[in-house]
Order: C-alpha cells, then structure tokens, then sequence
C-alpha cells in the first residue's frame, strides 16, 4: 500500500529539519572562524513563493478535503548566506544566541513532526489489524 501525500509531506519536512539542523550546527563550530558567513537552510520562502502562483485546488465532491497542487512537489530547499547580520572584527557574522534559539525552534518542529508520523503509522496498523479480524 502506498503512503498518502500527506506523510510523504511530512516525511520530507523530517528530512528538511534534520538537514537544517546540521547547518545550523555548522554554523555554531564556526563561530571563531574568521570570515565565515553565517548560512541557512530555506523552505518555507520556496513553498510561500510557489503557492501564489500554483495554487489551484479542484474537488469533485463537496465533502473532499482539499489538497496542494503538486506543482509545490518541485521545491527544494536551498542553502543560502544569511546577509544583513552585524559582522565582528574578524568579518565573522554567527551569533551564537540566535542560531542556539533557531537550533531549539528547529528541534521543536522535528519532534512534533517526528510525533506525527508515529501517530500516523499507529492509526494505520491500527486500521489494518481491525480490517484483518473481519
């Protein structure tokens, strides 16, 4: 059986935080080097920007929840230097409270979605163990 676009979505939201919380770490270990840049991982600005040209939904049914137009299934995050940050002396930019809160607000989002995808895959083998005792 195929999964629903819907854990797929949240599978690849999954992969996206973990990839950004290895940026965010990169950026943490390199707060003493000069020069360096702070960088990111971005999604939310690729979806935002999608959906206003692509989001046209149709149902055939009133009752039919209403789904993204898979158009959005393109975007991909991009790994992009944070401009506009106040520079030290040596021309590093990292501040380390913001990217130690973005790093706890990232870890936040993995494991609510981390809990949903649990939640889900319960729901599921729940529904299938039922329909096997009929």
């Amino acid at each position: 059986m195929e999964a629903s676009s819907i854990t797929n979505k949240l599978f690849e939201q999954l992969n996206f935080r973990g990839e950004r919380q290895k940026v965010i770490s990169s950026n943490i270990a390199n707060i003493n080097t000069p020069n360096y840049k702070t960088k990111d991982l971005v999604f939310e600005n690729e979806l935002n920007n999608s959906n206003k040209n692509t989001l046209a939904l149709n149902q055939t049914n009133f009752r039919h929840i209403s789904s993204i137009n898979s158009g959005l299934n393109n975007v991909n995050p991009k790994l992009v230097q944070v401009q506009n940050l106040q520079e030290q002396n040596d021309g590093n930019n990292v501040n380390l409270d913001s990217q130690m809160s973005e790093q706890a607000k990232n870890k936040i989002i993995f494991d609510a979605i981390q809990s949903s995808i649990k939640r889900d895959s319960r729901l599921f083998r729940s529904v299938i163990e039922s329909s096997a005792k009929n």
